[in-house]
C-alpha cells in the first residue's frame, strides 16, 4: 500500500484566520510540557480533590449477589380456582435447574430430570387443554417432524396450528412454556391473545450441523433462560464445523446469548477435541419492573477521575478493563485525551464497587495511571459530557519564522493578543487521524461508511515501515490472514488488535466475520472511525469556506441563533442567510457553522454546498444515508462553529529548562513558552497553537 502522502500535506494546507507573521517552536518535548485537564459541567477541574468518603457505598453487594427472578414464577401465580394449586410442583421444570450439558458425566441425572420435566409439561398441557385439541396438537407435532425427516420441503406458507383465544394471560405464558419445552422444534406465537404454533425453522437448520438430541436440548435450553446456566455442545475435533456452529447460533441467537470453544475437560495431545460452550448475555432492563425491584437491580456505577501519563486512552481503558474483570465498553467517559501528554478526565465504570477499584491502584501505577476521587454514581457518563479542558503547554526551541528578523519576543507577544482578540479556525486536530504515515482512522471511516468490512480490517491491521513487535505482527497478517498466528505475535498491550484478531480467529476473514469483528469494539469506538472520516471534511469544508468568502458572512451560509452552544444542537437553531441579511450584515463569522456528516444535517445554499455534494461524489458516497445497520451505527451529524477563542489565556517567556522565571535576561536561543488557556468542548490546543504560531507543529 502506498504511503498517504497526501496526507501530510493535507493539514498544512488548511488556511488561517489570522493574518500575524507567527514563530516556530516545539511542543509535546515530554509528557509533562502538555497537561490537560477536564473542566467538568459544572466549571470545575477534575483533579481537585472531592470532598466525598470513598467508602460511602460500602455495603453495595457485587451485581452477582442479587437474585434473578424466574422467568415464570408458576407458584406465586394467583388463579380464582383453587384447583390451580396442582402446578406448583411444575415451577422445577420451567426454571430449569439444570446446566444443559449435552455431554455430562451426571448424564443419568439429566436424563432422568429430562424425562420429570416432560411428563410435567404433559401434565401442564393436559390441565388446560381439552382432550381433542391436546390430541391435534401431538398430531400437528408429528406432522411437522415426519415431513422433516422425510426431507422434503414444505410447499407454500409455513403451516400453523391455533389453540383459539385464552384470554387469561398467566394461563398464556404457561402454555408457550409448555409447548416449547415439550416440542423444542416447535415455536409459539402470540396473536390477540390466541396462542399459534408454528414449525421452528431454526431448529431444522442446525438439525443440519448438529445430532438432533443437541438441538433439542439447545432450544430447551434457549427457552428456559436460566440465568448463569450455560449449554454445551458435544466435543467436536472440526474446526470449520465449529466455526459454522458459531456462526449459526451468533447470527440466529447473538443478541441473547454468546459463545466461546474450549478444550475439551479431558483433553489430550492425541485427542484434541474442542466444546463450544453457550451461555447467555447480561440482559437489559426490563421495562415492567416494580420499583423495589428496580432499586434491587440497580447497577452499580463508580466514577473516577484518572490520571495517565503518555498513555493512549484506549489503551489505558483496556488495561483497566482486564484488571477488573469486565469489559471496556463497561467505562464511560466525557471525552478522548491525547497520548502524549499528562492528562486528567472524568470517567464511570459499570459493575464495579468503589473499594474493587481502590485496590488496584498500585498495580496501575506501573502503567503511568492512577484514579483518585473515587465514588458511586447513578449513571455513566456520554461523550460530550463536559465544559472543556484546561490546558499547560510548554513550547520549546523558539525561534522566528524563515527569513523573519523582527524580534522574537514582539512576534510571540503579536501572535497571542491576535488570537486573543480574533480567535481561531475550529479544526478537529491531527491527533483526530491517527499518527500513521500510511493509513489514517478517515480511511478506516469510509471504509466502514461504504460496508467495506474486509478493507477496513486490513486497514486497521496495515503496518508501517517499523521493526517492531505490533508492526511485526501486522505484516504477517496481511501476507497470511492467519489470526491464530498473529495473535501470538501481537504484544499483549495492543488491547484492540488483540480483540480484533480473537474476533477473525473465531469468525475467519469473510464479509460477515469482519462485521463480528467489529463488534469487538465499543459502540463508541465504531462511532469514532467514522467520525474521523467526517472530521476530515469539515476541516477542508471550512479552510474551502474561508477560501472563498473569508470572514465575510454571505447568503446561504449557516449560522446559528444561540449564543452559547455545543455541537449538538438541532437543526432547528440553524438559520439560512438571506440576501438582504448578507446586505445588512446581520451576521458575524463568529456564528457561522457548517454541518458535520449526517444523516440529520443541511447543507450551505451556496458554492460550500456545492463542494460538499462534490467531495461525497468523489468518496463514493453520494447515496450514503450515514447509517450502518450492520454495525448499529447512526450518525445524525451535527453543526460546528468555524470559529472558536481561548478563554483564560495567560503566558510567560522562561529558560528552556526552568519552571519559573529566575535571573533578568534569558538567552533567547534557549527560549521556551510557558501558556495556559480554558478551550470549549471539542476544540483542540493542538490548532490553537497552529494559530498562534503559523506554523504546523
Amino acid at each position: 500500500m502506498e504511503e498517504d502522502t497526501h496526507y501530510r500535506i493535507r493539514f498544512s494546507s488548511l488556511c488561517f484566520i489570522n493574518e500575524h507573521v507567527g514563530f516556530q517552536g516545539t511542543i509535546k518535548s515530554s509528557p509533562g510540557d502538555f497537561i490537560v485537564i477536564e473542566i467538568d459541567e459544572q466549571g470545575q477541574l477534575v483533579n481537585k480533590a472531592i470532598d466525598e468518603p470513598i467508602n460511602a457505598v460500602s455495603k453495595i453487594p457485587e451485581l452477582n449477589s442479587f437474585a434473578k427472578k424466574p422467568k415464570l414464577d408458576l407458584q406465586n401465580l394467583s388463579f380464582e380456582d383453587g384447583s390451580y394449586q396442582e402446578l406448583n410442583t411444575l415451577s422445577r421444570c420451567s426454571d430449569g435447574d439444570q446446566n444443559h450439558q449435552s455431554n455430562s458425566e451426571k448424564e443419568d441425572t439429566i436424563s432422568d430430570r429430562a424425562f420429570n420435566c416432560e411428563e410435567e409439561n404433559d401434565d401442564v398441557l393436559n390441565f388446560f387443554l381439552d382432550e381433542k385439541t391436546n390430541e391435534l396438537l401431538n398430531q400437528f407435532a408429528c406432522d411437522v417432524k415426519e415431513k422433516w425427516n422425510s426431507e422434503t420441503e414444505l410447499i407454500g406458507p409455513s403451516p400453523e396450528f391455533s389453540l383459539g383465544r385464552i384470554l387469561d394471560k398467566n394461563q398464556r405464558a404457561i402454555l408457550h412454556s409448555a409447548i416449547r419445552q415439550k416440542f423444542p422444534f416447535l415455536i409459539t406465537v402470540g396473536k390477540n391473545s390466541e396462542v399459534v404454533i408454528k414449525p421452528n425453522l431454526e431448529y431444522k437448520e442446525l438439525c443440519h450441523l448438529v445430532s438432533e438430541e443437541e438441538a433439542l436440548d439447545f432450544f430447551k435450553y434457549l427457552d428456559a433462560k436460566k440465568e448463569n446456566s450455560k449449554f454445551t455442545f458435544k466435543p467436536d475435533a472440526n474446526k470449520d464445523h465449529r466455526k459454522a456452529v458459531h456462526h449459526f447460533v451468533n447470527k440466529k441467537f447473538g443478541n441473547l446469548v454468546e459463545t466461546k470453544s474450549f478444550p475439551e475437560q479431558t483433553y489430550s495431545a492425541c485427542d484434541p477435541n474442542v466444546v463450544i460452550t453457550v451461555r447467555f448475555r447480561e440482559k437489559t432492563k426490563h421495562k415492567k419492573r416494580s420499583l423495589l425491584e428496580c432499586q434491587e437491580r440497580k447497577v452499580i456505577y463508580t466514577a473516577f477521575t484518572l490520571r495517565k501519563e503518555n498513555l493512549e486512552m484506549f489503551e489505558a481503558v483496556g488495561f483497566l478493563a482486564i484488571k477488573l474483570g469486565v469489559i471496556p465498553s463497561d467505562f464511560t467517559y466525557a471525552g478522548l485525551k491525547d497520548k502524549k501528554a499528562i492528562t486528567y478526565q472524568a470517567m464511570v465504570v459499570r459493575k464495579v464497587t468503589p473499594e474493587r477499584l481502590k485496590n488496584i491502584e498500585k498495580e496501575i501505577e506501573k502503567k503511568r495511571m492512577n484514579v483518585f476521587n473515587i465514588r458511586s454514581v447513578g449513571k455513566p457518563l456520554r461523550l460530550g459530557q463536559l465544559k472543556g479542558n484546561h490546558f499547560d503547554i510548554v513550547v520549546r526551541n523558539l525561534q522566528n519564522q524563515i527569513n523573519d528578523s523582527v524580534n522574537l519576543r514582539e512576534r510571540i507577544f503579536e501572535a497571542i493578543e491576535n488570537v486573543k482578540n480574533k480567535g481561531f479556525v475550529n479544526y478537529y486536530g491531527p491527533q483526530r487521524f491517527g499518527k500513521g504515515r500510511k493509513v489514517h482512522t478517515d480511511q478506516i471511516g469510509l471504509a466502514l461508511l461504504k460496508n467495506e468490512m474486509v478493507k477496513a480490517i486490513k486497514l486497521f491491521l496495515t503496518p508501517e515501515d517499523l521493526d517492531d513487535p505490533v508492526n511485526r505482527a501486522k505484516k504477517y497478517f496481511l501476507q497470511t490472514e492467519d489470526a491464530k498466528g498473529t495473535l501470538s505475535l501481537m504484544p499483549e498491550f495492543k488491547v484492540r488488535e488483540r480483540a480484533l484478531l480473537e474476533a477473525l480467529h473465531r469468525f475467519g476473514m469473510t464479509e460477515e466475520g469482519c462485521i463480528q469483528a467489529w463488534f469487538s469494539f465499543p459502540h463508541s469506538m465504531r462511532l469514532f472511525y467514522i467520525h474521523a472520516y467526517s472530521s476530515k471534511i469539515w476541516n477542508e469544508a471550512a479552510s474551502y469556506r474561508l477560501e472563498t468568502y473569508g470572514s465575510r458572512v454571505v447568503e446561504g451560509d449557516l449560522v446559528c441563533l444561540d449564543e452559547d452552544v455545543d455541537e449538538h444542537f438541532p437543526s432547528t437553531k440553524v438559520h439560512l442567510v438571506t440576501e438582504e441579511e448578507e446586505s445588512a450584515n446581520t451576521y458575524t463569522i463568529h456564528q457561522v457553522v457548517l454541518p458535520v456528516l449526517g444523516y440529520n444535517i443541511q447543507y450551505p445554499k451556496n458554492q460550500v454546498g456545492q463542494w460538499y455534494q462534490e467531495t461525497l461524489s468523489r468518496d463514493g458516497l453520494q447515496t450514503c444515508r450515514f447509517k450502518v445497520p450492520t454495525l448499529k451505527l447512526n450518525i445524525p451529524g451535527c453543526y460546528r462553529q468555524i470559529l472558536k477563542h481561548a478563554h483564560n489565556l495567560s503566558y510567560q517567556l522562561m529558560g528552556d529548562h526552568d519552571v519559573k522565571m529566575e535571573g533578568s535576561h534569558i538567552d533567547e536561543s534557549t527560549l521556551s513558552l510557558l501558556i495556559s488557556f480554558n478551550l470549549d468542548a471539542s476544540c483542540y490546543a493542538t490548532v490553537c497553537l497552529r494559530e498562534v504560531m503559523k506554523y504546523d507543529i
